[in-house]
């Protein structure tokens, strides 16, 4: 089964601003009137409620249509009660709920709901759920976001770059646009390109120990470069980095002098990573692969979202542990298994820039309500052959 589309939230008006950009007439194309949802009396109400907390919904009887073609309103400029369209995107395969969450200084959703939002088998399905909310301290935008798991990471590249032309659409920016957006991690400024990728200046990285933070004992100035760690009784190279979120990125272990990272098996050996005693805030752990002095091959385990197709920040720590250990030059392509971002650690400012696609998948929209009703495999399938006709979904 794949894509659930209606969810539970509190019913709360929201206000959408209309796209009009290269993405429109596919964006308005996918508008789905909040009548085009029915509940079949064959359908049998599954609880997911979590203490107090609404749980969501999704129904089989859901009639998809094209919108009239009298009407030029798109499809997030929709404004019913208890409605709230969202939009999904990914970053090389790293994907994403994005929510314009501009009138609420709070996330829209609950870290509840986003773990059942992004539940593969019975939600919509996404690494996280990420908000566009009111900027902060001067910015133009503030950025959250949910893991899957529910738990709040500082930031994430791929969703920035996501959020980046999330933000484009609502405003109608067109052409080369850049804007400053608040996190976690500081601030950060994405720019959208002439060609439609986004290139983000990710800030410095953090390179100070206990500021990563890990408790492995310094060994070069203040930083852990090609430490040796203990995993699993395996002693691993490692080099700890911070991009606003820890990194722990390897290239070798103590009996091999280089990884061959397809060989990993990273869901057995991720989390011992992610959890180890060393790392008190967990840590996303990237293996690298040097394929030659500017170009790198890495898989990766994120905090709270596990074995993923891409990392943004975890790209940009591959490269500066890259450079730390004498591996590469300060500009690299970096392979992931979603496809490859460029990735510069300039001298001139000690800022890395990380430059990727992000893509419109499809949009949807959650509704209230307090059950889940399982949706038929008929749904499915006509569901997936109408986004294939939209080439929103392949």
């Amino acid at each position: 089964m794949a894509i659930a589309a209606a969810i539970t939230l509190p019913s709360t008006a929201v206000n959408h601003r209309s796209l009009s950009s290269p993405y429109e007439a596919s964006f308005s194309s996918f508008r789905l009137s909040s009548s085009s949802f029915q509940q079949s009396s064959t359908l049998k109400p599954i609880s997911v409620r979590t203490g107090k907390k609404p749980g969501f919904r999704v129904f089989s009887s859901m009639s998809i249509h094209a919108p009239e073609t009298s009407s030029p309103t798109s499809f997030l400029d929709h404004k019913e009660s208890g409605i709230l369209h969202f939009v999904k995107y990914h970053g090389l395969g790293n994907d994403f709920i994005l929510v314009d969450n501009q009138d609420s200084s709070e996330p829209k959703i609950t870290p509840e709901q986003a773990v059942k939002l992004c539940d593969r088998n019975f939600g919509i399905g996404a690494d996280g759920v990420i908000f566009a909310m009111p900027g902060t301290n001067g910015t133009d935008y503030t950025m959250r976001i949910f893991n899957s798991d529910g738990s709040e990471p500082e930031m994430c590249g791929n969703g920035v770059r996501c959020f980046a032309r999330f933000i484009a659409e609502l405003e109608n920016l067109n052409g080369k646009q850049s804007f400053t957006v608040h996190t976690g991690a500081g601030l950060i400024v994405p720019e959208i390109q002439e060609d439609g990728k986004v290139r983000v200046d990710m800030g410095e990285p953090i390179l100070k120990a206990s500021d990563v933070p890990t408790k492995i004992p310094p060994n070069k100035d203040q930083s852990v470069v090609k430490a040796r760690l203990d995993v699993d009784g395996l002693n691993w190279n490692v080099t700890c980095v911070s991009m606003g979120n820890p990194h722990c990125v390897i290239f070798s272990t103590e009996s091999s002098k280089d990884l061959q990272v397809d060989e990993l098996n990273l869901a057995e050996i991720g989390p011992k990573f992610e959890h180890h005693m060393v790392f008190p805030a967990r840590t996303n752990t990237e293996f690298v692969q040097v394929l030659s002095s500017s170009h790198l091959k890495m898989r990766v385990w994120e905090r709270g979202a596990g074995a993923t197709l891409a990392c943004g920040t975890g790209a940009c720590a591959v490269v500066v542990a890259a450079v730390l250990e004498g591996r590469t030059g300060r500009s690299c392509r970096v392979d992931l298994p979603g496809g490859p971002l460029d990735i510069e650690w300039r001298e001139d400012d000690n800022h890395i820039y990380m430059t990727g696609p992000a893509e419109v998948v499809f949009m949807d929209q959650f509704l209230s309500d307090d059950a889940l009703f399982l949706p038929d495999e008929n749904y499915h399938l006509d569901r997936l052959c109408w986004l294939k006709r939209t080439n929103l979904y392949s």
